[in-house]
């Protein structure tokens, strides 16, 4: 496959020679989240290369090619070290990997795009035209952190360019840190999830009410207080979709009433919430979501659906009027029960209310301003192609990246 290096936006005609690559702690196949809505997205505008966290234990070092969606590809390497992410035990072998593609693939003039400071050592062999650091989350919080994450971020400051931020209370934490940092909370697919769709097999025949949750399942997620409302509510059906993630599945709480659905596509997301009385947004406080802004709390109103909240800064700060914030499952219970006795008029409000906040945002317009952001710092450093570089081989024709 080629990947179309037109600008098909018709602006920043200078930007036409530009790749993204992209450097990233997630798998581009796990949940659908923002990197994926931004750079499928992007992709109209310069092609994608996604450059994952090596998978350890291979025979041989490898870089396994992914044709994912248009204009993007997943690169995945497969390193004979036993060390998984961005170690640096691995970092030789990933600069060997991605130079050598990069090579072949005739890759000149690139953006480099970070999403974990874990990846900086690639810095040091390619020469970009621009850094950006997409700041989706406060890594350094999450558990099993490294030690050294700190230390790299703070290394991506002094080199990025341009610095976006995830959510308001992230922006508020970096954006003394660096020149250029802009607020961009995740944006929603607003037709995707609002279009009408009959109720997912998987729930289909679960009674109501039904409370739902959408997402990775992991110690952001108060699973006590998940366990709470089932307990309270034994008529209530709590319907749990998501993948696991850094906790033990076996410790899920096994109530007849909850119905753990495991990861789902993205695609049929629509059909669990919209058969959904409430959706819940049941985050434990702690360290780890100090900074979070969840994407699934727009995907909900979308949906058509109220939401019920722990009192995470970003949700109250930016829809405290319209999503529904409680401690404890007791609340979680009140709240829920109001929910769904509203009436008409009451439907009606809120309703207008969610549009209102819908109207306002999309993953198109954000792709869109951050697109004409990076463009700017292209305009003022235009350099001429195949002028020498560190990294020898990495810059030829950025026009040809193609699978081998």
């Amino acid at each position: 496959m080629r990947l179309n290096a037109c600008n098909q936006r018709g602006h920043h005609p200078q930007s036409l020679m530009h790749a993204l690559l992209v450097f990233s702690h997630l798998r581009w196949n796990f949940v659908y989240q923002r990197p994926q809505h931004l750079l499928t997205r992007l992709a109209e505008q310069w092609p994608v290369v996604y450059v994952e966290e090596p998978v350890p234990g291979a025979a041989s070092d490898h870089l396994e090619v992914i044709d994912v969606a248009d204009g993007v590809q997943v690169w995945r390497p497969h390193l004979r070290s036993t060390q998984h992410g961005m170690h640096g035990a691995n970092e030789a072998a990933m600069q060997r990997l991605v130079l050598a593609a990069m090579h072949s693939r005739r890759i000149s003039s690139y953006i480099a795009w970070f999403y974990t400071p874990m990846a900086m050592f690639m810095a040091d062999v390619l020469e970009p035209e621009c850094i950006v650091y997409d700041c989706m989350d406060e890594l350094s919080m999450f558990k099993g952190a490294p030690a050294e994450l700190m230390a790299q971020e703070k290394a991506l400051f002094n080199q990025a360019d341009i610095v976006f931020t995830g959510g308001r209370s992230l922006y508020q934490a970096k954006r003394t840190l660096h020149d250029s940092v802009h607020c961009f909370p995740s944006s929603v697919d607003a037709r995707h999830f609002s279009t009408p769709t009959a109720d997912h097999p998987l729930q289909a025949a679960i009674p109501r009410p039904r409370l739902g949750y959408c997402g990775v399942i992991d110690e952001r997620v108060d699973i006590d207080l998940v366990a709470g409302i089932a307990s309270l509510r034994p008529d209530w059906q709590i319907v749990m979709v998501g993948p696991t993630a850094k906790i033990d599945p076996a410790g899920l709480p096994k109530l007849p009433n909850i119905h753990w659905m495991g990861q789902q596509d993205y695609q049929v997301l629509p059909a669990f919430i919209q058969g959904w009385d409430v959706c819940l947004l049941p985050f434990a406080l702690n360290d780890s979501t100090r900074f979070i802004s969840p994407t699934k709390t727009l995907e909900y109103m979308a949906g058509g659906r109220p939401c019920v909240s722990t009192a995470i800064r970003d949700v109250v700060e930016s829809y405290g009027d319209l999503v529904k914030i409680r401690a404890d499952a007791a609340g979680f219970v009140e709240a829920s029960e109001a929910l769904m006795q509203r009436d008409a008029a009451q439907r009606l409000t809120d309703e207008r209310a969610v549009q209102s906040i819908l109207a306002g945002t999309s993953w198109d317009a954000t792709a869109a301003a951050m697109g004409d952001l990076i463009a700017q710092v292209l305009d003022t450093r235009v350099r001429p192609v195949g002028r020498a570089t560190t990294a020898p081989g990495a810059r030829v024709a950025a026009t040809d990246l193609t699978t081998s």
